[in-house]
């Protein structure tokens, strides 16, 4: 029968004095207390690797920045890994990779990733306008955002200064523009992990008729009561299916 350990007490943790040498104390299922001689205490998962059976340990944090309470909330989170032969330590490195790609692909990013895919398809003339049309208008406010944090309401507050001016052609332009990059984005394999995992998909949702072009309308009427009554309309596209659609010349 193999022997239990005694959990630690808080007391225990927090009177820890250094030693000459380093030393640990067990909180059981491998949680340990490392004390070193320089007083720092960190806390430790010592386990064996799934598949190679080596052993190894995982470190959580320091105390008392990480109190005894929130270390066995850690040590039952990598037990629960290891119980699925997840290594606990390669699953951290991976969402930490997964969270650095994430944010490293911003909007500006991924929109020219996805404008050299679009030139195959459009004239130089409409690339080019197509480029400084997200550079005078889309990137100024949105261009250093992680595309995984890009929201249709975060669009619209950008549009609305344009829509104040009475420019819905060029309001209908930018949303179609803004929601293929974003099905780009999330169909395309060098962003694929970071945006599917953050779920942009599902917080963008597309710049559809009834937010985008609805509330430009009203910034523009108030903006520009008169002129607002005699503009045309022209409904904006629902989101496109593909990243390679046409769009409004």
């Amino acid at each position: 029968m193999p022997k239990l350990t005694k959990p630690l007490t808080n007391t225990e943790v927090k009177q820890a004095r250094p030693r000459d040498k380093v030393y640990t104390l067990s909180d059981g299922e491998g949680l340990q207390l490392r004390v070193k001689p320089n007083g720092s205490k960190l806390w430790l998962l010592d386990y064996r690797r799934p598949y190679t059976k080596k052993r190894t340990s995982l470190s959580f944090g320091s105390y008392p920045d990480l109190t005894i309470a929130e270390a066995r909330k850690k040590r039952t989170e990598a037990r629960a890994l290891l119980a699925k032969n997840i290594d606990p330590k390669e699953y951290r490195e991976e969402q930490s990779r997964i969270s650095e790609n994430a944010f490293n692909n911003t909007l500006e990013y991924i929109a020219r990733q996805w404008l050299e895919v679009k030139k195959a398809t459009i004239s130089a003339d409409h690339a080019t306008d197509t480029q400084r049309s997200l550079e005078l208008h889309i990137f100024p406010d949105m261009g250093n955002v992680p595309i995984h944090k890009i929201t249709a309401m975060k669009a619209i507050d950008t549009l609305k200064p344009i829509a104040a001016k009475g420019n819905l052609e060029t309001i209908k332009r930018l949303c179609q523009r803004l929601n293929e990059i974003m099905v780009y984005a999330v169909n395309t394999p060098a962003s694929l992990t970071a945006t599917r995992s953050q779920g942009s998909a599902r917080r963008f949702k597309g710049l559809q008729t009834t937010s985008a072009h609805t509330q430009a309308r009203r910034a523009a009427s108030a903006a520009h009561p008169d002129h607002s009554q005699h503009q045309t309309h022209h409904p904006l596209p629902n989101r496109v299916a593909t990243p390679h659609n046409g769009e409004a010349q």
